[in-house]
């Protein structure tokens, strides 16, 4: 299949081969420009796949260090199979440190399942969904809240309407040892990398690391220990690679996030104030915070209250908000 995407490896070659996936895309400077995405792909023998990418959005760090690290200490005599790695999916994006793509504003996680003669973002899609994901069982896809957001540690699988496949995917969501997990449920046509990878036959566990554009020692090493335990879980290698030191976490606790009304979200230009933290339990009513308005400084500042009980997910971390920013995600414990 033709995917306006080029590249030389060769997947079913034993050692270690770093390489760039290729996409032709005129610009100004260099008519002839190709996209170049980085790859890693490490062969030893027959065994199970594993496919690790992370910049996915670009302003999102945990996984792009933490896969660059990997590249570089894992070698082929550690490894039984096959794993390759995308540091920087979305390398354009990774870059200009933005979410999107600045060369077609293309958000990668919104793309799939793309198109072989559309733009960089949709023809990396349609690579990645089409060529790449079939190649492996299993697709860990890593993010984290970005420059806009901090996040709660947490996994995400996709359900599965094939129970088997499904069992299996929750039980590696759980295996990275994140201390929270969702089940999501976006549909056969979700446009996401989890999405894909269900369509292309690969179990996709994905999950949200950090946030705040940044990458701190807490962040990394979560990060880093789930690298590992998914490495570990599905028998790739036999020890931790990345953090060997690390110790063990405590039982995933299930979260549930379905509902427009557990977001806050701005209707209007204003600067938003936080009352609650992240990881905070709140109830229904509660005060979230209060939204000023530096532009009349005689008006009160508005309170703003929660329509939903839960644990505080997700917060937005720059201050001055316009019409339709999410403030806050509040997600719902749920039981199993």
């Amino acid at each position: 299949m033709h995917t306006g995407l080029t590249h030389t490896l060769d997947f079913d070659r034993d050692g270690k081969t770093s390489g760039h996936l290729s996409v032709p895309f005129s610009i100004d400077r260099s008519p002839y420009f190709q996209v170049k995405v980085p790859i890693c792909h490490i062969r030893n023998g027959e065994g199970p796949s594993l496919l690790l990418m992370a910049g996915n959005h670009g302003d999102e760090y945990e996984g792009e260090l933490s896969l660059a690290k990997l590249i570089r200490r894992l070698d082929p005599e550690r490894i039984k199979g096959r794993v390759t790695i995308l540091p920087m999916a979305n390398a354009p994006a990774v870059m200009a440190a933005k979410r999107c793509s600045p060369l077609d504003g293309g958000n990668l996680n919104r793309a799939f399942p793309g198109d072989p003669l559309g733009t960089p973002t949709s023809r990396l899609a349609n690579f990645l969904e089409t060529e790449l994901f079939p190649r492996h069982d299993v697709v860990f896809d890593i993010h984290s809240g970005g420059t806009s957001m901090e996040h709660l540690p947490t996994a995400l699988v996709e359900r599965n309407t094939d129970p088997d496949r499904h069992g299996r995917g929750v039980e590696l969501m759980r295996a990275l040892g994140m201390p929270y997990g969702f089940v999501a449920d976006n549909g056969q046509a979700s446009p996401t990398s989890m999405g894909a990878a269900r369509r292309a036959g690969a179990i996709g566990v994905s999950g949200e690391f950090g946030g705040g554009g940044t990458a701190t020692v807490d962040t990394m090493a979560i990060t880093a220990r789930a690298i590992d335990s998914l490495m570990v879980a599905i028998g790739v290698v036999e020890a931790p690679v990345l953090a060997p030191e690390s110790k063990p976490s405590a039982p995933t606790r299930l979260l549930s996030l379905s509902r427009h009304s557990q977001c806050l979200y701005a209707t209007r230009r204003g600067w938003f104030e936080p009352a609650v933290r992240l990881g905070d339990g709140v109830s229904a009513g509660q005060l979230a915070g209060w939204y000023h308005d530096l532009e009349r400084l005689d008006c009160a500042e508005e309170a703003l209250h929660l329509a939903e009980s839960g644990i505080v997910l997700s917060r937005r971390l720059h201050t001055m908000c316009e019409a339709g920013d999410c403030l806050l995600q509040v997600a719902e414990p749920v039981e199993g």
